[in-house]
């Protein structure tokens, strides 16, 4: 009887995530490639259905003949979409390699500080968790606008003469990914780093490595698992990001995300729409699965 409920509850483990998956990402993505196959229409909703569950198989099959990768082509004809990717791309690259120079260090500093007071530190990190981002990222308006607080702190301080123009540009929007995205960056490298045998450091030293090359020899690879998990963590948000370009972009500002929600809201065209999310989905998917990859493979050298 014990291990029958064993082996149920170890099954319930399995299922649970299986299932997680299967309702929140399956289906709804599912649902959304089937309406990028479909023809824009003015009707609610504004596509023609295609995979007609209700009428079985039949239905199926008979609606299959509907399906259509027109938008898809359309994509691939736009110079819009291209250039809202390759933007978005760059982008997300940029923050995500400054996120990495901001959050490193930060990480490096809460691994070396006495146990006492990292569980403080850990939770500073996680603070601006405590307040909604939609508000995190207008206060930033506040703080970056001309007559905001930066230019006015440099200005009374006599740092600059005129205030600086950084809201409505690209400047802003690498501030605000880095600020909201910076937590996702520290927390995998702190993990991974206080993971780490010191004693490593240590003996290193001891062959005649310097504190900076015992750095880069020992400390810095022992942390790529966490560098990688915490740039997959920022990269791949960010590259769809709507709030942060909506409200510190300016309207020479592209990326895909923006270009989503015009093509879903403006245009009411939710098959190109579908389209574009999809196509998104799958460019994110490469660098999860290469990544998964890597590691399956370290982890069987290391077995």
């Amino acid at each position: 009887m014990a291990k029958l409920a064993s082996a149920l509850v170890n099954r319930l483990v399995i299922i649970v995530p299986y299932a997680w998956l299967l309702f929140f990402f399956l289906i709804p993505f599912f649902i959304v490639f089937r309406i990028s196959l479909s023809q824009t229409t003015v009707a609610m909703p504004p596509y023609t259905p295609v995979f007609d569950l209700a009428g079985g198989l039949a239905g199926i099959l008979e609606k299959a003949r509907e399906f259509s990768v027109d938008n898809y082509v359309w994509l691939t004809e736009d110079a819009l979409y291209f250039n809202a990717y390759v933007s978005s791309l760059i982008i997300a690259a940029i923050s995500t390699f400054l996120t990495l120079l901001i959050g490193y260090p930060i990480a490096y500093g809460m691994a070396k500080a006495p146990r006492a007071i990292r569980p403080t530190l850990l939770m500073l990190v996680i603070l601006p968790f405590w307040t909604s981002f939609l508000i995190r990222v207008y206060a930033w308006i506040a703080i970056l606008k001309p007559e905001g607080l930066l230019n006015q702190f440099l200005m009374t301080i006599g740092i600059i003469d005129q205030p600086l123009i950084i809201l409505n540009t690209n400047s802003a929007i690498y501030i605000g990914i880095v600020y909201s995205y910076l937590p996702f960056m520290v927390l995998p490298i702190y993990s991974a780093l206080e993971k780490m045998d010191h004693s490593l450091i240590e003996a290193a030293q001891d062959l005649g490595c310097t504190q900076v090359s015992a750095f880069w020899r020992v400390t810095f690879p022992l942390s790529l698992p966490g560098v990688v998990a915490g740039c997959l963590l920022v990269f791949i948000p960010a590259v769809g990001e709507f709030v942060i370009p909506d409200l510190l972009g300016g309207s020479e500002t592209l990326m895909i995300g923006k270009t989503l929600w015009n093509e879903f809201n403006a245009n009411r065209d939710w098959p190109v729409s579908s389209a574009v999310a999809t196509v998104l989905l799958l460019i994110l998917v490469i660098p999860i699965v290469y990544f998964q990859n890597v590691q399956a493979k370290a982890d069987g050298e290391r077995g």
